[in-house]
């Protein structure tokens, strides 16, 4: 495999014991080559990440991988074994497990029935769940996992989750594990905690595949790590050499790119003003309580906290999407505490959600109808009472020039898109037609760098033109960065208030979970 001559580049694997080898990949979909002679060697016992933009040819590699596409030519080899996968009930055979970015449990089972569940033990043809437990508890014990086998997994926080997603696959026997974006949700003690779960699942022979797009968190539990440009292998970097700004170098050829944002945009013009906001949740529970808060033009007002203490239920409530129990919510002096989604849409109100594919877009709907999404009354996508398919198209071309989404065309659907261009059609969709207030939840998840560097700006250029933004981020270095004020909440209240210039990632850490308050506290 042919390598840059980079700092930190590192030489092959090829002469230690591996437990995958990929040989001269290539997958090609219509119009698109995803994987161009893309070659990998991982050391069996290793933690080894894959790295590059979106649209690189990560997920599509690792679909590969796990059984759910083909390679149009090239090799798969499983310690040392040719390997030819029709589904992922072959790959799960071979010993090869995945865990997802999003994850596929049920709330209302326990640990126990997501683990078992597709894979239920029996004993003379009745549920076994007596071996399951102790099967499980034994797993938990090896890998320090810390299951409560009875609990409900609708009752466990976000690290304890992806947890028994690790369990799962380790249930069914998995040898190599696939992890795609594990700390894309965590906060940075949960991080820590997952690492240590990595560590001892090296320790007992395991490999794993580490995808993710935060470069310090690569270099920090890494092995090695392999770069992929554009389908194609540009290199493998040595992790104790080279430092996040040179991956990222290899990755896009630029400097890794910084949040940061200092000038002093804020105006004294009061935009959302929300007072008392209390929302009640099942059995009259109350899941946000008593929030007041006021946004100005020009000011980005981050909210930090564990995923799961409200910032969701925060969202439907200033969309319209959730009523409210009390409290009221007014846009540039209007009270909107009544109004439907649709009327504070019309009013100005932009929404990037947390789940770009489930509340975002359309999948099977082409680029041009999801430019359409949520904006069926507002020029240029209507022309009287008709929607106007010429307009529309034509603001999609300039969305995806300005926006730099990289597509074949605007009539290819959502799904043909990766992951961060997905996001950044979504991000010129919102910015589109002068909203005075954007609401971005997790903007930049599951981005790449480079990506990611693009929405800051475009979220900066916004906020200097005199848009209020709303931040919620998992990113606590983003939230840092971007914002001109920082509020924690926890279990549905504000706990600390901080300012950015001086609080720390682990002081907003420490809030977030109650070990204390955030630095900088006002």
């Amino acid at each position: 495999m042919s390598q840059p001559d980079h700092p930190g580049t590192a030489g092959s694997p090829a002469g230690s014991e591996l437990a995958i080898e990929v040989r001269g990949v290539t997958k090609r979909f219509p119009g698109v080559i995803a994987n161009a002679n893309v070659n990998i060697a991982v050391r069996r016992g290793t933690v080894h990440a894959i790295v590059g933009e979106n649209g690189a040819g990560k997920s599509t590699l690792m679909k590969m991988l796990y059984g759910m596409q083909r390679p149009d030519e090239g090799e798969i080899r499983i310690d040392g074994k040719p390997v030819t996968f029709s589904s992922p009930s072959d790959a799960i055979a071979a010993g090869v497990g995945m865990v997802h970015q999003h994850f596929m449990l049920a709330d209302n089972f326990t640990v126990l029935e997501n683990i078992v569940l597709g894979s239920e033990p029996t004993a003379r043809g009745a549920l076994n769940f007596g071996a399951a437990r102790r099967r499980i508890t034994e797993l938990s014990r090896t890998y320090g996992l810390d299951l409560e086998p009875d609990a409900l997994v609708e009752h466990l926080g976000v690290g304890d989750r992806q947890r028994v997603e690790i369990a799962k696959v380790l249930y069914r026997g998995a040898r190599l594990l696939i992890l795609d974006e594990p700390t894309a949700v965590l906060v940075p003690h949960e991080v820590e905690e997952l690492f240590q779960n990595l560590r001892e699942l090296k320790n007992e022979g395991l490999t794993i595949l580490f995808i993710s797009h935060k470069l310090d968190e690569v270099i920090s539990v890494a092995d090695d790590i392999t770069v992929i440009r554009r389908g194609r292998t540009v290199g493998t970097a040595n992790p104790r050499s080279i430092t996040p700004r040179q991956l990222a170098e290899m990755m896009v050829g630029s400097e890794l790119p910084s949040p940061e944002t200092r000038s002093d945009t804020v105006s004294d013009r009061t935009v959302l003003s929300v007072q008392g906001l209390t929302v009640t949740g099942d059995g009259g529970r109350k899941v946000l309580d008593n929030l007041s808060f006021d946004i100005h033009a020009g000011e980005i007002y981050g909210i930090a906290g564990v995923e799961g203490n409200g910032q969701s239920e925060l969202v439907e409530a200033l969309m319209g999407i959730r009523p409210i129990a009390a409290g009221s919510i007014t846009l540039n002096d209007r009270d909107i505490s009544a109004a439907s989604t649709r009327n504070r849409r019309l009013a100005g109100v932009g929404y990037i959600p947390e789940d770009r594919q489930r509340q975002g877009l359309l999948l099977e709907a082409t680029l041009w109808e999801n430019r359409v999404l949520g904006h069926s009354e507002s020029a240029p996508n209507v022309r009287g009472p008709l929607i106007d398919r010429a307009g529309a198209r034509r603001d999609t071309e300039r969305i995806v020039s300005e926006f730099d989404v990289r597509t074949p065309g605007i009539d290819v659907p959502a799904l043909a898109l990766s992951g961060g261009n997905q996001q950044k059609l979504i991000v010129g969709r919102e910015l589109s037609g002068d909203p005075v207030l954007l609401i971005a939840s997790q903007p930049t998840r599951g981005v790449d760098v480079g990506a990611q560097a693009a929405i800051w700006d475009h979220v900066r250029r916004a906020r200097a033109a005199g848009l209020a933004v709303l931040l919620i981020s998992a990113d606590l270095e983003e939230l840092i960065g971007m914002s001109d004020s920082i509020r924690v909440i926890l279990r549905g209240r504000f706990v600390a208030e901080a300012d950015p210039a001086t609080v720390t990632a682990e002081d907003l850490g420490a809030a977030m979970t109650g070990a204390g308050a955030a630095a900088g506290a006002a």
